[in-house]
C-alpha cells in the first residue's frame, strides 16, 4: 500500500474535529514507466470499456505511450489546442459528451485539464482517473474545481478522482518553469494554515489539526527539496507529487480548499478574473500564487512585528469596492450580502488573541526563509518577474479579499490598528 494510501485509511478513523474525512481516491500509482500500465490499471479498478480521454496538444505529447496502453478500450478523444483557464463552457461540453452513457473520463495533464473534467465528471456520476503529466499544482485529489463562469472564479464542490498515476519518468520530464509554478503553489500552504487557523481563533471555524498535520508536513518536505525541484531525477519528482497529493488529498478529507488555500489564492484569481476581462491570457497558476504568498507572508510578517494592536469594525466603502469588480460586482455581492464572513469578528477578541494570532503567524518559515527556498526553486519571485502592473496587483491585493466568503488576516485589513 502507497504512503498517501495509508494516509487515507488512517483518516477514517472518528476524528476529534469531528468531521467524517472521506475521500472519493481509491488508489494512487507512482512509479516509473506507468505511462505503458494505464489501461491495466484502469480495469482493475472497473472502469468503463468507453473512455473518454482528455488533454491538450502538450499534455498528450507528454504522456506518450499512454494511447497504445488503452489496447481493448474504445477511447474518444476531446483534445484542447491548449487550456490555461478553465470555464463553465469546458463543463458543459464534457457533460454533454458523458451524459447518460456507460463511460469513464481519464484526464491527461495537470490543473486546467483536470479541473473541467473533475466537474463534469461529479455531476453526471462518471468514474474519473487522473494521469498526471507535471508536478505543476496540488489539486490532483482535490474535491473541487476552480472554473470561471460569466468572468468570475469560483471553486465549484465537485469529486476526487477514483484513480491518480504519475510515472515519475514524465514528471521528472517535465518542464522547469511547471515544476517552479508547482513549488510556488504548495508553498502558499503556509499562509492558508494561518488563516485558516486564526479564524478558527477568532469564528470557531472547524480546522482540522490533523489536517493541518499533514499540509504542514508536505510543504516542510517540499522545502528540504527546493534546489532538487528543477532537476530531472525521478526520485524527486516522485517525493514532489508526493507532496503536492498530501495536501490535494487534504482538501478531499475536509471538503473544503482551506487546507491548501488563504488570501494569497484569492489574490491571484482575482488577477485572473481581471485579465480575463481584459483579453490577457493568464500566467501558470503557482506564478502568481507564488509571488502573492511572498507578499501576504511579508504582510502578515510585519504585521506580527506589534506586540499589541487597536482593532475596530471593519468601515470600509462599498461603492468603491463594488466598482472596482465592476461586470463582475453581483458576484462580489453574493459573498458579502446581506451579511458578511467580517461580522463574525469581534474587534475586542482581535485585540485581545493579537498575541495567540502573532504566534500562528511565526508558526511557519517566515518571508526570508520562503523567498529562499523559492529563489532556488526557480520561482517568479516578483511582481515583474509574473509580467504584472504594480498598480493592477496593489489593487487586487486590496479588493481580493471581497471576492470570498472566507476569513482571512488579509480581509481584517481595515480592522487592524497597528500602534
Amino acid at each position: 500500500m502507497s504512503e498517501i494510501l495509508k494516509i487515507i485509511e488512517d483518516f477514517k478513523a472518528p476524528c476529534p474535529c469531528g468531521t467524517k474525512h472521506t475521500t472519493a481516491v481509491r488508489d494512487i500509482r507512482i512509479g516509473s514507466g506507468l505511462v505503458h500500465k494505464v489501461g491495466e490499471i484502469l480495469k482493475e479498478n472497473d472502469f468503463e470499456k468507453t473512455l473518454l480521454l482528455v488533454a491538450d496538444k502538450n499534455t498528450l505529447k507528454a504522456a506518450e505511450g499512454i494511447v497504445e496502453s488503452l489496447s481493448g478500450y474504445d477511447v474518444e478523444y476531446h483534445i484542447y489546442d491548449t487550456i490555461r483557464v478553465a470555464t463553465m463552457d469546458h463543463v458543459r461540453e464534457l457533460e454533454a459528451k458523458i451524459e447518460g452513457r456507460d463511460i469513464s473520463v481519464l484526464s491527461v495533464g495537470t490543473g486546467s485539464v483536470n479541473d473541467p473534467c473533475r466537474l463534469a465528471a461529479a455531476n453526471k456520476g462518471k468514474k474519473l482517473c487522473i494521469f498526471a503529466t507535471a508536478p505543476s499544482m496540488d489539486g490532483f485529489a482535490s474535491d473541487s474545481s476552480p472554473i470561471v463562469d460569466k468572468g468570475f472564479k469560483f471553486s465549484y464542490p465537485a469529486k476526487s478522482p477514483e484513480v491518480i498515476i504519475g510515472d515519475t519518468k514524465i514528471l521528472a520530464a517535465a518542464p522547469s518553469e511547471l515544476k517552479s509554478a508547482g513549488f510556488g503553489d504548495m508553498i502558499a500552504k503556509y499562509v492558508a494554515i494561518i488563516d485558516w487557523r486564526v479564524s478558527e481563533l477568532l469564528t470557531n471555524e472547524v480546522c482540522c489539526d490533523r489536517v493541518c498535520a499533514l499540509t504542514r508536513e508536505a510543504v516542510d518536505e517540499l522545502m528540504r527539496l527546493a534546489d532538487k525541484v528543477c532537476e530531472n531525477d525521478e526520485h524527486t519528482a516522485g517525493k514532489i507529487f508526493e507532496a503536492l497529493l498530501k495536501t490535494g488529498i487534504g482538501m478531499s478529507f475536509t471538503h473544503t480548499s482551506r487546507p491548501a488555500s488563504g488570501a494569497e489564492h484569492v489574490i491571484s484569481h482575482l488577477l485572473e478574473c481581471v485579465e480575463l476581462r481584459d483579453g490577457i491570457i493568464p500566467n501558470y497558476h503557482g506564478d502568481d500564487v507564488g509571488v502573492a504568498t511572498l507578499t501576504m507572508l511579508k504582510f502578515y510578517n510585519e504585521l506580527a512585528e506589534h506586540e499589541e494592536i487597536d482593532a475596530d469594525y471593519e468601515n470600509v466603502d462599498w461603492n468603491e469596492i463594488y466598482s472596482f469588480f465592476g461586470s463582475m460586482e453581483d458576484d462580489a455581492r453574493r459573498a458579502n450580502e446581506p451579511d458578511n464572513i467580517i461580522d463574525k469578528v469581534d474587534p475586542k477578541e482581535l485585540k485581545a488573541r493579537w498575541s495567540e494570532i502573532r504566534d500562528i503567524i511565526h508558526s511557519v518559515p517566515s518571508y526570508e526563509e520562503c523567498y529562499e527556498a523559492m529563489k532556488k526553486a526557480g520561482c517568479k519571485l516578483t511582481v515583474a518577474d509574473i509580467g504584472k502592473n504594480e498598480e493592477l496587483f496593489r489593487q487586487c491585493t486590496k479588493y481580493s479579499p471581497y471576492m470570498r466568503r472566507r476569513l482571512t488576516i488579509l480581509r481584517m485589513q481595515d480592522m487592524i490598528k497597528t500602534k
